[in-house]
């Protein structure tokens, strides 16, 4: 997929895990012990041949510009295409703050026209998989498509539908109908908000749109095209975690300690990179006892650690007891605490003998730098 340019929008505003996205954005949220969401997306494009990548961005995105950096990890540190991040502030097309998902596409529409490539692949952060574009782009080239959409068909309650973009489509996969969080769903197939199509027809889409004052991409440039371009809808039949809440966060992460999941997640059709830090290996005192847990580099444990994951420099005191929960990098767990279904952000103290508790569908989360 050399032809094909991949964009990231990082500034989805439909994500509501407001705990962890006040000073980071979504893109960077940490997941399963040492990778960030961006990771996914990124490194799926790159497996699937993609070389020119960019990074559409809109508030708090240091810290994902942090961890991405030059694009070593992904081989994108490159003099000539590579990666490059597209923040509000440093494209002349805006003011600083996008109106919707077309005013962003707009102000990136400067890059995405000096590159080289024919087709170019929009994707966000918050459905992670693994999956090779390639084969879409097969798909695309082979129906005659002007816009590929990638789904997922979920058996799911339909009251759990309405929160998503759903696609109805023939028995050829051209699509019919598109719907926006639907009172009463018609479809199972979700969106995965990956599309497929040509350089030109997206720059004559965009600026169409904006001359009309539209905003959303899917709202008024996908459903009101329907009739007039062949959009069809291409399957993906993997393993999908979509993160879009506190519950979903916390649901798929756990869903790592599965070795099942792991492996289609991470290496399925290629390997997930994220940026390497040098850190000692994990330490274990006599006393400690872990049982079906991910714990990253750095981490001292000395209590006991049950179905959770621990990021980088963790470190668990004797006494401490953390069950089914998931704790971010460099927070302490002091003596003869207890925690079960607790999500902590970075750098949180549990102070000697503190017991949190929360529930699978309401883990208790504590914000960056508290002292409990």
């Amino acid at each position: 997929m050399k032809d094909t340019l991949g964009i990231i929008y990082a500034a989805e505003d439909d994500v509501d895990i407001r705990e962890f996205t006040k000073k980071r954005s979504i893109a960077a949220l940490p997941f399963g012990a040492r990778y960030r969401l961006i990771d996914f997306t990124l490194s799926n494009m790159v497996n699937s041949g993609i070389k020119n990548v960019g990074i559409i961005t809109q508030n708090n995105y240091a810290s994902l510009v942090n961890h991405i950096g030059t694009g070593k990890e992904w081989g994108l540190d490159r003099k000539r295409e590579g990666i490059s991040i597209l923040s509000p502030f440093a494209i002349h097309d805006t003011a600083g703050w996008y109106k919707g998902s077309i005013d962003a596409l707009h102000s990136a529409m400067g890059f995405i026209r000096k590159t080289n490539q024919k087709y170019v692949l929009i994707s966000g952060t918050h459905m992670l998989c693994n999956i090779n574009f390639s084969d879409m782009q097969e798909f695309h080239i082979n129906k005659g498509a002007d816009i590929t959409i990638v789904y997922k068909e979920e058996n799911i309650r339909k009251d759990k539908l309405r929160k998503y973009t759903l696609i109805q489509k023939d028995d050829e996969g051209r699509i019919i109908d598109i719907e926006v969080h639907p009172t009463i769903p018609k479809s199972n197939n979700v969106s995965m908000k990956m599309y497929l199509l040509e350089k030109e027809l997206l720059e004559y889409l965009i600026e169409e749109a904006v001359a009309r004052g539209y905003e959303d991409f899917v709202k008024d440039i996908i459903l009101k095209k329907i009739n007039k371009l062949n959009m069809y809808a291409y399957q993906f039949n993997g393993y999908l975690a979509r993160i879009d809440s506190l519950t979903t966060y916390y649901r798929f992460s756990m869903e790592l300690l599965k070795k099942e999941i792991r492996d289609e997640l991470f290496y399925k059709n290629g390997l997930i990179y994220t940026r390497v830090k040098d850190e000692v290996p994990a330490k274990y005192s006599e006393d400690a006892f872990v049982r079906n847990c991910l714990i990253a580099d750095g981490c001292i444990v000395d209590g006991e650690v049950e179905n959770s994951i621990l990021f980088r420099g963790v470190k668990v005191n004797k006494g401490a007891k953390i069950k089914n929960s998931i704790i971010f990098q460099e927070c302490e767990i002091e003596e003869n605490a207890f925690l079960d279904h607790v999500i902590l952000d970075k750098k949180v103290t549990i102070k000697r003998g503190r017991t949190l508790i929360g529930t699978e569908n309401y883990p208790v989360a504590i914000n960056k730098g508290e002292v409990i």
